[in-house]
């Protein structure tokens, strides 16, 4: 008999890797999908944390030689320690505003109009931002200009209302600030290991005392499933971006959202 409950998990762990690192929102797609398809997963959203330790894991294992190269290079390498710089002064800002206002986000913020609403305006955004961002300058992480980093990780910040996208914000960001396209998509990538780590264990740290991994089952596919579909997702999104830019995501965000105001509309 077809266990629906595994499906359920294995279907949102797809589309938390599809939506992770692409500019359309992963959290407004997992709030949406949860409550269309009615998914009752353990106590405490120890589901929805663990499979974004999935994606997580995928952008390790695909980025693994560079982090070594960087982990190694720290003591002799003065780009290396750019570079994790660079990671740490643009992943500041949203620790700290995070930590001030957690609560808030996940009691207010976390409705389907307040998802559907940024769709738009960020897809609006991101018409705007293509045809008019600056020139690049700047193609190389590790010579990034810390005010720069430090911008990125600013505009990051935006992404704690559902329906923005964190990958979204910091790309766009970065490429206002003049950083190329290529780049910016892997400067977001690596801005989500300590991002999306530091919200995973304040998660569990806020929800310890409802947390319930009864259901190990569960969260092991919905795991499994975004860290598979993470690892074609990064593979494929850098070679999309080099052809297509993010204009065909804009376009993807507003017609969803649209879609959304409707169906509410309609209730």
């Amino acid at each position: 008999m077809i266990d629906y409950t595994l499906l359920q998990a294995g279907l949102l762990g797809l589309i938390e890797a599809a939506t992770e690192f692409l500019p359309v929102s992963s959290t407004g797609h997992l709030i949406l999908l949860v409550d269309l398809i009615g998914f009752q997963g353990p106590p405490g959203r120890v589901f929805e944390v663990v499979i974004q330790l999935g994606a997580v894991l995928a952008i390790c294992v695909l980025y693994m030689h560079k982090l070594w190269q960087v982990a190694t290079g720290l003591p002799t390498d003065p780009g290396a320690r750019r570079f994790v710089l660079a990671i740490l002064l643009a992943f500041l800002p949203a620790a700290v505003v995070g930590v001030l206002i957690h609560d808030i986000i996940k009691t207010v913020l976390f409705d389907p109009l307040v998802v559907a609403c940024a769709l738009i305006v960020g897809g609006v955004a991101i018409l705007l931002i293509e045809r008019f961002r600056p020139e690049p300058r700047h193609a190389v992480i590790e010579t990034f200009p810390l005010r720069t980093a430090l911008g990125i990780g600013a505009v990051q910040c935006l992404a704690m209302v559902p329906g923005v996208s964190r990958s979204g914000a910091t790309i766009m960001g970065a490429l206002l600030m003049g950083v190329e396209r290529k780049t910016a998509a892997e400067f977001s990538f690596f801005l989500a290991i300590p991002t999306m780590l530091g919200a995973t264990v304040y998660d569990l740290f806020k929800n310890r005392d409802t947390l319930d991994f009864g259901g190990g089952l569960v969260i092991a596919v919905g795991f499994v499933t975004a860290f598979i579909g993470a690892l074609v997702v990064v593979r494929w999104l850098l070679g999309f971006l080099s052809r297509h830019g993010f204009t065909p995501f804009a376009w993807y965000r507003i017609a969803l959202g649209s879609i959304i105001l409707v169906v509410l509309a309609l209730r």
